[in-house]
């Protein structure tokens, strides 16, 4: 009997990228397409959905050429969470996407946690208001766009866009929706409350589903224009970070993932639901029908494409990494804060900036990469942190995403942490999550716990360096100074530019 096909969507900030997966979990082929951001503002980010779906459709025509596509039982995706996707009574976009890395919503992140109340979120939603989550967006375009916000007749996520446009079915999965600040996270429901708040109805949402239910099947039409067959399940799929953990076997009680994508994550699995009394953590449902705990910085291996093309003027990072040598970690000068579009976990602020500090007339171009690669991996550290003063104990974690790919910095990360790193054998992040949650949903595997058994493995482990760890522990404790030292100043600085 011929193996069948699944389809994982990874439908990420700068692209999506399409896996064809068969059914013993080998990727058999891969493609990505590309799309652009907007920034109408300093600060702002956001995309035009039919982008999303214009590359979907052409990844997903390259993906099928020349396979059977009678094998296809599946499709399953993960993607960037948090962006307001707002349709009218026609199902048309209203307006482009406001985007997860977007920082215009201080006030209403102000007007949530101060006026309302963070211990009034938390109690609601298990979470407290951040920029980039979606309820502040919503409240933004209230104020801001009335005319748009009174069209509002669905209220969507990316890749539930992305859903929709395949299914007909207005739909959102749990990981997903924890991300929106409407969601009762503890008993998987809308919250009425913040609803109201939002000045939104519960039938302006879309319907609820775990990650591995089956929404619906591939409409006829769009099974006719890809060459697709009818028939063809697609699941509620995952916010991007609970499907790179399915994808890396981190599902159960107490496992870790650690994400260098665009933005940077540590992300803590858990049969129970829990919230950070500090609110510095995001609690959220998992893909896995468990829960989660998640630190997340906006920009991770984002700010070393920023060093690299935007002012080095190379896209040759690993000719930049070269001449760093083991003597170098835990012995530059130089230290960068990597909040170039403000910071989410744990610092919550989103007048926070980049900066290089340390500088000396004698500070090379070299001392400037490797100050920005031990940057992201001490503001990962600081979520890390967090989760220990919660009794979490973290021995060991998987690590992920583009920025994993670097060896210099999967070994800066294992030394800063001082933890062993473990390499997944398939690296494929959302998309391969996607995928098994396809498998599940058609039947393969009874649960996706089940089938990262299956199908998730280690390929290689990176030990940390005793010496090393020892010099990124001072260092890791003078990194911690500058934060708090600017931030008064960011927020002046804020003050000046309106």
């Amino acid at each position: 009997m011929k193996s069948k096909y699944y389809i994982g969507i990874d439908l990420g900030t700068s692209a999506v990228k399409l896996l064809l997966v068969d059914g013993d979990g080998k990727v058999v082929r891969t493609e990505s397409r590309e799309y652009p951001l907007i920034f109408p503002h300093p600060g702002w980010s956001e995309q035009n959905p039919c982008e999303w779906w214009n590359g979907v459709k052409s990844g997903l025509s390259a993906l099928i050429n020349g396979i059977d596509a009678s094998l296809i039982e599946g499709i399953g995706c993960g993607g960037q969470m948090h962006g307001l996707v707002v349709l009218d009574e026609n199902d048309n976009v209203i307006r482009p996407a406001i985007l997860w890395n977007d920082g215009r919503t201080y006030a209403e992140v102000d007007y949530l946690n101060g006026e309302i109340g963070k211990e009034k979120l938390s109690a609601l939603t298990a979470n407290i208001a951040f920029a980039g989550f979606t309820a502040p967006k919503i409240l933004w375009v209230k104020k801001n766009e009335p005319e748009n916000f009174a069209r509002i007749a669905k209220i969507m996520l990316p890749k539930d866009y992305i859903n929709y446009l395949l299914t007909g079915v207005h739909c959102c999965d749990y990981s997903d929706a924890s991300g929106m600040l409407t969601l009762d996270v503890e008993h998987k429901c809308w919250s009425a409350e913040m609803l109201e708040i939002c000045g939104v109805t519960e039938e302006q949402m879309p319907a609820l589903y775990e990650s591995s239910d089956v929404v619906g099947e591939i409409l006829p039409k769009v099974a006719a224009e890809l060459g697709l067959p009818n028939g063809i399940k697609v699941v509620g799929g995952a916010g991007d970070n609970a499907a790179a953990a399915v994808g890396t076997g981190i599902v159960g009680e107490g496992g870790c993932n650690i994400s260098l994508g665009t933005s940077g994550t540590v992300f803590i699995s858990s049969e129970k639901f829990g919230v950070d009394p500090n609110n510095a953590l995001h609690a959220f449902a998992h893909a896995d029908g468990g829960y989660h705990l998640m630190g997340c910085m906006l920009s991770a291996a984002s700010c070393n494409k920023w060093l690299c093309e935007d002012i080095l003027g190379t896209s040759d990072y690993a000719g930049e990494q070269k001449d760093i040598t083991d003597a170098d970690l835990g012995n530059n000068r130089v230290y960068f804060l990597p909040y170039l579009m403000g910071e989410r976990s744990p610092i919550n602020d989103t007048n926070a900036r980049g900066t290089f500090t340390g500088m000396t007339m004698d500070t090379t171009r070299k001392d400037m990469v490797l100050a920005v690669l031990e940057g992201v991996a001490f503001a990962i550290r600081d979520s890390v942190e967090v989760a220990k003063s919660l009794g979490i104990k973290i021995d060991r974690s998987k690590i992920c995403g583009g920025g994993a790919k670097s060896p210099l910095w999967r070994k800066i990360m294992a030394n800063v942490l001082n933890i062993p790193l473990d390499i997944p054998q398939t690296e494929e992040g959302p998309g391969y999550g996607g995928a098994m949650l396809a498998m599940v949903g058609c039947g393969k595997y009874p649960t996706v716990i089940d089938a990262a058994a299956a199908l998730t493995a280690v390929s290689a482990t990176v030990e940390p360096d005793p010496e090393i760890a020892a010099r990124y522990e001072t260092k890791y404790h003078i990194f911690k100074k500058i934060y708090p030292t600017m931030k008064n100043l960011f927020s002046d600085m804020k003050e000046e530019t309106k």
